[in-house]
């Protein structure tokens, strides 16, 4: 495990002892977390997005805010529902975003989990084609998107368009290089990892896996892992630099860890240690699903643990889920005592300072 970031679900509510009661709260506040976590020395800071909930919706606008207001810090999505996704929209928003930030953006995307509305993505007027699956159509947005990244000819040039002649076609702008390469897939299980990898996607793993074998959660994770590794070394072994693929791909999983240090976190997560200790196993979208377990206590039996998770060791980046409505200033000093007490103890090192 070489870097380390922090991962919000950016949930807002009026609800009682919550710290972002509004969307602006949310909003705000995750603007300057990001802040606090780059002084830090944190390597990441990554937001899960959903639609119709009190969640974050529209990513944008926000890690372009992020990405004004630091200079070193990567920003990102964990990840982005491609089933809701218009391509060459979200092409122009994720390369002007990228810009902005000087190349620092990692955008995490897959088909998505279950949403609260019953057909989300028709209401944003996006309908599978005939015989196509939900699952399809988000791999076509993505295949949309990701060919519109590369600077291809997109759309036939008007008849006033001079640069190229009649037969010219334009490419979506702006237009930012090296996004491509930073592109993650969020895949739930081995085969869509093994997918990933013949795209030519990073890969990123929650603490969900939509499949069970019966063997612990960081097991099968660390099992996902290699099997991305080796079909994209099968894939991509003759690959020029041309290809963008002779690179070594980036791996990341989630894992949510509470180190208990003070009276303020005995009492929001004293009793959530044993609760949380190990992994649940359920039906989710009508598969059989492991969910990993929380790791919540003292701080150095964290460190001891998180060290045995083979899945943890084998990734490039490990994402801190963080519990936002507890405020701002709860989670910094939640961030500043996993790099004090435990990062160091699984090989961390903070970054240098832009």
């Amino acid at each position: 495990m070489k870097r380390i970031g922090f991962l919000s679900f950016d949930h807002w509510g009026p609800l009682q002892g919550s710290g972002t009661r509004t969307a602006a709260d949310a909003l705000l506040q995750s603007i300057d977390l990001a802040v606090a976590a780059e002084e830090l020395g944190i390597d990441g800071a990554f937001f899960r997005v959903h639609h119709f909930a009190r969640q974050l919706a529209a990513p944008f606008p926000l890690l372009a805010a992020i990405a004004a207001k630091t200079s070193r810090i990567e920003m990102g999505t964990a990840v982005i529902d491609m089933r809701y996704e218009n391509p060459l929209y979200m092409d122009e928003e994720a390369a002007a975003t990228d810009l902005i930030s000087a190349g620092r953006l990692q955008l995490g995307i897959s088909r998505g989990s279950p949403e609260p509305a019953l057909d989300g993505p028709a209401s944003f007027g996006h309908v599978p084609v005939q015989d196509e699956t939900q699952a399809e159509m988000a791999r076509r947005h993505t295949e949309e998107f990701r060919h519109a990244l590369t600077g291809a000819g997109i759309a036939r040039a008007g008849t006033g368009y001079h640069g190229g002649g009649p037969a010219a076609l334009l490419p979506v702008q702006p237009s930012s290089p090296g996004l491509g390469e930073r592109i993650w897939w969020g895949a739930g299980t081995r085969a869509t990892a093994v997918w990933a990898a013949q795209q030519g996607m990073n890969l990123m793993s929650s603490t969900l896996l939509t499949e069970d074998t019966g063997v612990p959660f960081d097991q099968l994770q660390a099992e996902q892992l290699r099997l991305f590794h080796e079909t994209w070394n099968q894939t991509w072994s003759g690959a020029g630099q041309e290809t963008g693929h002779a690179r070594r791909p980036l791996t990341s999983v989630s894992r949510s860890v509470l180190p208990v240090v003070d009276d303020e976190d005995r009492y929001y997560f004293g009793l959530q240690g044993q609760a949380g200790s190990q992994d649940q196993v359920g039906v989710l979208d009508g598969a059989m699903s492991r969910f990993g377990k929380s790791y919540t206590g003292e701080p150095d039996v964290l460190a001891e643990q998180l060290a045995a998770d083979e899945a943890v060791q084998a990734a490039d980046t490990l994402l801190h889920a963080v519990p936002n409505q507890l405020g701002m200033a709860y989670n910094a000093k939640l961030l500043a005592n996993v790099v004090k007490y435990i990062a160091p103890a699984l090989g961390w090192k903070a970054a240098a300072p832009a």
